[in-house]
Parts: C-alpha cells; sequence; structure tokens
C-alpha cells in the first residue's frame, strides 16, 4: 500500500526530467557562439558557390562541391580551422589515388570496391590525417560511382572545388570575429574555485551538526567534482587553441600559461578535497573503519574548513589583498588544529582521522598561496 502513494509522482518526475534536459538541449544549440558559428558557414558556402563557375577547366562543371569544402573547413577556433581543411584536401588526394589505382589495375567490381574500400579505411589510420580518414573511402567512392567514364575531369574538378571551399571558409572564418574562448576558461575556473570552496564549508558544517548530519549532500560531490575539474581543462584547451592563428590576440591579450598553471592547482585541490570527503564520510556513516576525528578536534577542524573554503571561494574576484588576509586567517585555524591534535594522548589505539584531513588542508594552502 504504501507504494501506491509514490507512484503517480515518478511518471510526472521523469517527465519533467526529459523536458528540462529537452529545454537544455535546444538552448545549446542556440549559443551566441553556435550562432556565429552558422552564421559565418552560411557566408563561406555562399561565397563558395558564387566562385565556383569561375574555377579553370571542367572544374567548373562540379561547383556543389566548392559550398561542401567551405563547410568541411568551419571550426569554432581559426587554427582547427586550418587543420581540418588540410586534412580533408590530404584525405582527398588520397581517396582520388586509391580510385584511380582501382581503375588501373582492375574494373569495379563488387570484391574490387570492398577490397579498395578496405584499404581506404586502412590509410585512414595513418598519423595526423585525423578527420580526413573519413574522405578516404568516401573520396574513392564518388569518383567511382560519379566519375564515370570521366574520372578523371571529376577528380581535378572534385578537387579543386574542395580546395576552393575550404580556402574560402578559412579566410572568413580568419577575417570575421575569430572566435577567442578566454572567457569560457576563466569563469569555468572562477566556478570551480566556489564549488570547491563550498565543498569545504559544508564539510565544515558537518563537523558541528549532530551526527549523523542532516544534511549529506556534500559526501556524494566526488564525481562532480572531477567533472568539473575536466570540463575545466577542456575550456582551457580551448581558451588556448583558440588564440592560434588569431588576429584578435592583440587586442583581447590573456596569459593561458596562467590559466594552466591555475587549472593544475586547482586538479590538485580537487583531489586532496575529493579524499578528505572520502575520509569524513567514512568517519560519519560507515561502520568497519579503524579511525575517527576526537571530538576535541571537531571544532577547530571545522574552523580550519571554513577557512579554506573562504579562501578558495576569494579567488572569484581580484582583491588580492583579502586573498592574502584570508590565506593568513586559514593558515591559522590549521595550526590551530595542528596544536590541539598535537596534545592527543599518544596512547589512545584509535586513529585520528582529523591528521589526514589537516595534511590535505595543508596541501591545498601551499598549492593556493597567492603571489607575495
Amino acid at each position: 500500500m504504501g507504494d501506491t502513494h509514490t507512484q503517480p509522482g515518478r511518471p510526472r518526475a521523469k517527465g519533467s526530467r526529459l523536458l528540462k534536459n529537452a529545454v537544455s538541449g535546444v538552448a545549446a544549440a542556440f549559443t551566441l557562439q553556435r550562432l556565429l558559428l552558422a552564421a559565418k558557414a552560411a557566408l563561406a558556402a555562399g561565397l563558395a558557390f558564387a566562385i565556383a563557375p569561375l574555377m579553370p577547366g571542367p572544374a567548373a562543371e562540379y561547383p556543389y562541391y566548392a559550398p561542401l569544402g567551405a563547410l568541411v573547413s568551419m571550426y569554432h577556433n581559426v587554427a582547427g580551422s586550418v587543420r581540418q581543411g588540410l586534412q580533408a584536401l590530404i584525405g582527398l588526394a588520397l581517396g582520388i589515388g586509391l580510385a584511380f589505382a582501382l581503375v588501373s589495375i582492375t574494373d569495379p567490381s563488387p570484391l574490387a570496391v570492398a577490397v579498395f574500400m578496405g584499404l581506404g579505411i586502412l590509410l585512414g589510420g595513418l598519423p595526423r590525417i585525423g578527420s580526413g580518414s573519413d574522405w578516404i573511402p568516401t573520396a574513392a567512392l564518388l569518383v567511382l560511382l560519379v566519375g564515370g567514364s570521366n574520372p578523371d575531369d571529376f577528380s581535378f574538378g572534385y578537387l579543386i572545388q574542395m580546395g576552393a571551399g575550404v580556402a574560402v571558409g578559412i579566410a572568413v572564418n580568419f577575417l570575421i570575429f575569430p572566435p577567442l574562448h578566454f572567457s569560457a576558461a576563466a569563469n569555468s575556473l572562477d566556478d570551480l574555485r566556489l564549488a570547491l570552496g563550498k565543498q569545504l564549508t559544508d564539510m565544515g558544517a558537518a563537523l558541528t551538526e549532530k551526527w549523523p548530519p542532516e544534511h549529506e549532500d556534500w559526501s556524494r560531490r566526488s564525481d562532480e567534482l572531477s567533472e568539473a575539474a575536466r570540463t575545466v581543462r577542456q575550456l582551457v584547451q580551448e581558451a588556448d587553441a583558440s588564440r592560434r592563428a588569431n588576429p584578435r590576440r592583440r587586442l583581447h591579450p590573456r596569459d593561458v600559461d596562467l590559466d594552466y598553471r591555475n587549472l593544475r592547482d586547482l586538479e590538485r585541490v580537487t583531489f586532496h578535497i575529493q579524499d578528505m570527503t572520502e575520509v569524513l564520510s567514512d568517519v560519519i556513516w560507515a561502520d568497519d573503519v579503524p579511525y575517527m576525528v576526537p571530538l576535541q578536534d571537531s571544532g577547530p577542524l571545522a574552523v580550519a574548513l571554513n577557512a579554506t573554503g573562504e579562501l578558495l571561494a576569494s579567488f572569484h574576484g581580484d582583491n588580492e589583498p583579502e586573498q592574502r588576509r584570508l590565506f593568513a586567517a586559514a593558515k591559522s585555524a590549521v595550526e590551530a588544529c595542528v596544536a590541539v591534535a598535537s596534545q592527543r594522548n599518544e596512547d589512545d589505539a584509535v586513529v585520528a582521522a582529523s591528521e589526514s584531513i589537516l595534511l590535505s588542508l595543508h596541501r591545498i594552502l601551499r598549492a593556493v598561496r597567492p603571489a607575495s
């Protein structure tokens, strides 16, 4: 009978979750960055198709491959456009060569086509060919199927028009608001600092509550923190890639090397906080662990956790004097807790988990020490 009261809410909860995911997916498809990329891709495709009839010789007979080349080279940063476009052209050239090898050896047949498509997939494993691997078998098939009795003209036109489209796509991406992803990287670093700071203050609150604490969300955030750190690394790498071959980098300078250093520090902090989370969770809820947090350590340890959490959250801004003040406060709180722990009876048979937490706090402070 007890389950009958919960059943009606489950479909509604599931429906709400699906609706929320759908709305998030639609919102992600219409971000400013995505809209700009779509606009530049449309412009590049149109320009490529406009100049396609001007290509020399038989290439003018295959104008539809020019806008395809423009789309192939369109990427969310300039360096990626160049790399992706060149890889596609290399793949096309290899595929065309593969098709000519087939035609010169034997007439196309199901067995011959199968063998050469397999060779195309194998060639796609060549180093540094990247996205061009998909174009090797595609180009070979198009030459065989579309080129028909005149594969020379088709191959020439196909490659020339794709090359022209790639050049147009790279030019459009280079000249029209080439994107710099600095803001996303900076915001993600700040968000991770805030999340790590909140995790510490939540654990500090747990130490002052009656055990077991009523609030236990913090004990399940370890995977979330790992995912957040991975996302930050990805965004910093995207910011680094976006400045390469980008003329706007001179107008919007940013020390990406500093971002990498901050990222490495925060990754270390994330590791230590995850370890502290696991230790404290075991102390509170596990029955088979040989360690505990002594009662006399709880108060000073909570103060140290809160002070370190506030320090991490302070890096969201640029108030360096405040950060130095909070660092000194966190350091003093940790040292005070160490002094309390050092007065414990050494003959106590129970291992104090607070010592492990204090060691992690010490390493965190060493990682986030403000520049002097």
